[in-house]
């Protein structure tokens, strides 16, 4: 039996839409390979199968069916994929939202990383920015992790704007439960809000290369607002160029992309990855 034959294997992938960016195969595949594992990571991209939604839980199953140790969730699967799953860990409950899916003895386990994907790299970039008023937009699931990772971040007032308004009032009705009250509300008033607020977190899929464009008119941004990001394909949005120019302080979202990636590896292979060499291999792909 040959060495390649006896290192272990890991099937891995991506579900989502519009994802031909993304960075995750060469991240996890990079560290399975520095990990001595024969790592394989597939990008399942709803656009290119000609798919939408619909096609979920016939997906989930086929990768299940076939091997697949476990999965990523992306936009606009991270609340719909949950119906499908047999158990949730306690983040991925107190979230209403997955983007990892672990096939184990027979179940499906539905994981979040994404909160801690973006709370980690703020505490490294951002520890000394003010935090007490910010201004989210996005209420997805995505969002609903980066919400969370405010509050644990020490986030004293947090507004949430979404298309669905309903859906960010649940999000802040979700925080304050978890939270304590009064620290997250449903925003009415875009405008205001961020004249108001010391930092502002895009967290929709607007400034992605598939839906490019602005999540709020430009001429909201000031100066001294700081302005976080959770997309990285691209990792310059239009948002942070246009933040950056006004010379906002900004954090991209390649550290959530990195940090997210780190506790799904752990979570699919057991091992612990090595983040400061997910970050370099990360930071070597460009922009």
């Amino acid at each position: 039996m040959t060495k390649y034959a006896r290192r272990p294997s890991v099937l891995a992938g991506l579900i989502g839409q519009d994802i031909q960016g993304s960075r995750s195969p060469e991240m996890h595949m990079q560290e399975g390979e520095a990990q001595d594992l024969r790592y394989v990571y597939r990008l399942i991209d709803l656009t290119r199968l000609g798919v939408g939604v619909e096609a979920l839980p016939d997906l989930v199953t086929a990768a299940e069916r076939t091997g697949f140790t476990g999965l990523n969730i992306t936009h606009p699967c991270k609340q719909l994929v949950i119906q499908h799953l047999d158990e949730l860990s306690d983040d991925a409950k107190a979230l209403g939202a997955v983007n990892t899916v672990l096939f184990k003895d027979g179940k499906r386990i539905g994981h979040n990383t994404d909160w801690s994907g973006f709370a980690e790299p703020f505490r490294r970039q951002m520890a000394d920015v003010a935090r007490d008023r910010v201004v989210q937009i996005g209420a997805g699931g995505a969002g609903a992790a980066v919400a969370h990772a405010t509050m644990v971040l020490g986030v004293k007032e947090l507004t949430l704007f979404d298309i669905d308004p309903a859906r960010a009032a649940r999000v802040a009705d979700n925080l304050n439960a978890h939270f304590g009250a009064g620290r997250a509300r449903a925003g009415a008033d875009l405008p205001a809000s961020v004249a108001a607020a010391d930092g502002i977190i895009n967290a929709t899929p607007i400034g992605m290369d598939g839906h490019p464009g602005m999540p709020l008119p430009e001429e909201l941004l000031r100066q001294d607002l700081w302005v976080a990001e959770v997309i990285y394909f691209p990792l310059e949005t239009e948002l942070l160029r246009r933040a950056r120019a006004l010379g906002c302080r900004t954090i991209d979202g390649g550290g959530m992309a990195v940090f997210q990636a780190v506790a799904a590896f752990r979570l699919f292979t057991g091992k612990e990855p090595n983040s400061d060499r997910m970050i370099a291999h990360f930071a070597s792909m460009g922009s």
